[in-house]
């Protein structure tokens, strides 16, 4: 659970899953997070990966961009932690 928190403790890192969780597609090409988080490519990527280490997103490459989606049961078990 540790990790799971650490991860949520960036602001930028709250940013990215809010802009993932506020997609009608539910996925986000990596390319799309530089303008609103107002990072570089870079930064974006580190932060993400640091995410994915976390088990809060899941990744998957298309051709040369990574889309990013939400890890649902993994933001659940973060949340039940928290209620109990």
């Amino acid at each position: 659970l540790a990790g799971g928190f650490s991860a949520l403790a960036d602001p930028v890192r709250l940013r990215a899953l809010s802009i993932i969780a506020a997609s009608p597609e539910g996925e986000v090409c990596v390319c799309d997070f530089v303008g609103p988080l107002g990072k570089s490519q870079p930064t974006v990527s580190h932060h993400l990966r640091i995410l994915s280490e976390a088990g809060l997103v899941q990744s998957e490459r298309r051709g040369k961009w990574v889309w990013y989606s939400l890890n649902r049961a993994r933001l659940s078990e973060l949340r039940a932690a928290i209620d109990s």
